[in-house]
């Protein structure tokens, strides 16, 4: 995997008394349509580390689909190509004045996602044919070094040949060399960068934690390099794929579509591709959350021609064979258990059993009159609370749609008194003062902001991910005041 003189291991329990601020890295602020691995990441980590916050969360780092998700990639080993900096390249000279105004952008307010489809990587392109034979030789080197990196790039070249067919309607077989090139400089570049901003935040006291989606996308590298890991029929196409049933989200389930895996034959190699997937982002992240958790205990496995996921069943999965191979692939990185949805007293057991802390999100505690696990003062130590995470409403919109008896029993429940739209900082105080060993809330709420910054609705394919922050916003924040609560309450 990556060469261990540019990744360093942070030794530690981050799970004690703890809270953190969840913001995306297309989130930040910044002049190029997306936030990135530049100053700004460092300036948010100095943000951090004045207000007393110990932890950042962030999204999975691989590509984005067609929607512009990050949780169905063309890998999972992949990194996302816009968060290279460009003013970094512009130091080392691969840039000129020209390019980087020419990449500036329109809108500080939104990821201009249309925009750097049709541009970024053609920039990126032509700056790689900059490169010296040194930095060549680097970048041979990490490539070597890094199998699943390669197939990563040796697939999207593959994809740019055949126009950006999906890998089934593939008919050339050989690549461009310099788009091949191209993209091993920009997962380079890609893993390089981020590697100066975790040393810069670790050193400021601040650890990361990843997110690892439990599927990956059919149209990926993971699944043309790999295809006896995934249940699939003799043309290559999934027979069944992934999703959930019905919820509190969706009321006809959520249809994701990726492939299933062949959990039979991933246990005959001792689940070496997951626990692959897992050093790799250890050495990315401190602290990993593996998305939709309860999925290795049971799976909703759906026709792959039905029309939505009220069709599907449940069928159980790996258990506490694949978590016994998580656990000693992880080393020192805590592992965190996405354990929301469709709880069972199965998959309560295997949360435990494993040992990883469990999530625990404010506005799932008051949605009966009925007590709930998610309500504050059933909050275990080994446990990460949110007010909200990245599919929640804002704690302002989740304010504001609350019907009133709802509405009133909260903030009752938090001891606030008064006009319920100043609500929000009773239920911030509420979470860090509970029990949970750590807390996380989205920048959204620590601003105080709307359902207009929402990053995600799930169920919803279009209008998601694009939310940014601006500087002048994050400096409007009263460090003050978060100081003082991660001190009051020991956080």
């Amino acid at each position: 995997m990556h060469d261990t003189t540019i990744f360093k291991r942070n030794k530690g329990d981050f799970l004690t008394r703890k809270s953190g601020v969840l913001m995306h890295v297309s989130s930040l602020f910044g002049d190029y349509s997306c936030g990135s691995f530049g100053k700004e990441a460092k300036y948010f980590i100095d943000f951090l580390s004045d207000c007393g916050f110990s932890l950042w969360q962030v999204l999975p780092f691989n590509m984005i689909d067609e929607h512009n998700s990050p949780y169905k990639s063309y890998s999972s080993f992949s990194g996302n190509p816009y968060f290279v900096d460009l003013d970094t390249l512009f130091e080392k000279g691969l840039i000129t004045e020209d390019e980087k105004a020419n990449a500036k952008q329109e809108s500080p307010w939104l990821c201009e996602f249309d925009r750097l489809r049709s541009e970024r990587f053609s920039l990126l392109l032509t700056t790689s044919q900059r490169v010296d034979k040194k930095e060549r030789e680097k970048i041979k080197k990490f490539i070597a070094d890094n199998p699943y990196i390669a197939s990563f790039c040796k697939f999207m070249a593959l994809k740019e040949a055949n126009n950006k067919a999906e890998w089934l309607n593939w008919t050339c077989d050989t690549c461009d060399g310099d788009t091949l090139f191209a993209w091993q400089f920009i997962q380079y570049e890609f893993f390089s960068q981020w590697a100066e901003i975790k040393k810069y935040a670790n050193d400021k006291g601040i650890k990361i934690i990843g997110d690892i989606p439990i599927y990956v996308s059919h149209d990926s590298s993971d699944v043309w390099s790999k295809k006896e890991y995934f249940k699939l029929d003799k043309d290559g196409r999934p027979t069944h794929v992934a999703g959930v049933p019905p919820d509190y989200f969706c009321e006809d389930g959520q249809l994701w579509g990726n492939p299933l895996y062949n959990w039979d034959v991933m246990k005959k190699d001792g689940y070496k591709w997951w626990c692959d997937r897992l050093r790799h982002m250890s050495l990315l992240f401190d602290g990993v959350r593996i998305d939709h958790f309860r999925g290795i205990e049971s799976y909703w496995a759906v026709p792959a021609q039905a029309k939505t996921a009220k069709d599907g069943k449940w069928v159980k999965g790996p258990g506490m064979s694949l978590i016994k191979a998580l656990k000693k692939a992880s080393g020192d990185v805590q592992i965190i258990a996405e354990d929301l949805g469709d709880i069972t007293p199965e998959v309560d057991k295997l949360v435990k059993s494993s040992g990883f802390p469990g999530m625990r999100v404010f506005q799932f505690g008051f949605i009966s009159d009925t007590e709930s696990n998610h309500m504050p003062h059933n909050y275990p130590e080994n446990c990460i609370c949110y007010t909200g995470t990245h599919d929640n409403n804002t704690l302002l919109g989740y304010l504001w749609e609350l019907d009133d008896n709802t509405r009133t029993r909260m903030l009752s429940y938090c001891g606030h008194s008064g006009d319920w739209k100043n609500g929000c900082e009773s239920i911030i105080r509420t979470v860090f003062s509970s029990h949970a060993g750590t807390v996380i809330m989205p920048i959204q709420d620590i601003l105080g902001f709307g359902a207009d910054t929402r990053i995600n609705t799930p169920g919803r394919a279009e209008g998601n991910w694009a939310y940014r922050v601006t500087k002048e916003q994050i400096d409007s924040i009263d460090r003050d005041y978060f100081r003082n609560l991660n001190r009051r309450y020991f956080r």
